[in-house]
C-alpha cells in the first residue's frame, strides 16, 4: 500500500497503529497475521513492512472514529469531525457507503 509522509512515518516509528482504507475488494482479502508493506510516495522508495494484528469493520468513518483511540491513527488532538473530514479528502461519501470502511490495527515488524 501506499502512503504519503505523515502516515508512512507515523507507522514506521510506532505512532500510528491502525491505518484506515474503504472496506473495497482489496481490502476485503486482508486476514490477521497478513504482511503489509507501506511504501513513501511519491518515489515508493522507502518501505516498511507490518503486519495485521486486527481488523476493524465499520460502515462509516464516523463510525470508527468514535469506536478507536484517535491516537491510534496519529491524530492526538483532533475531533472525530476533523478526521472524517481528513478521510473524505481521499475517499468520497459515495464509495463509503457503497465499501462501508476498515481500520487495520499494524505492527511493524
Amino acid at each position: 500500500m501506499r502512503l504519503y509522509s505523515a502516515g508512512f512515518y507515523g507507522i514506521k516509528e510506532g505512532k500510528q497503529v491502525i491505518e484506515v482504507r474503504l472496506l473495497d475488494e482489496k481490502r476485503r482479502l486482508l486476514n490477521l497475521g497478513d504482511v503489509i508493506t507501506f511504501s513513501l510516495l511519491p518515489d515508493l522508495n522507502e518501505r516498511v513492512q507490518t503486519q495485521v494484528v486486527g481488523l476493524l469493520r465499520y460502515s462509516s468513518f464516523q463510525e470508527l472514529f468514535t469506536d478507536i483511540s484517535l491516537s491510534d491513527w496519529n491524530a492526538q488532538g483532533w475531533t472525530v469531525e476533523r478526521a472524517v473530514d481528513r478521510c473524505r479528502e481521499i475517499y468520497s461519501m459515495a464509495d463509503e457507503e457503497r465499501y462501508g470502511v476498515l481500520g487495520i490495527r499494524l505492527r511493524v515488524i
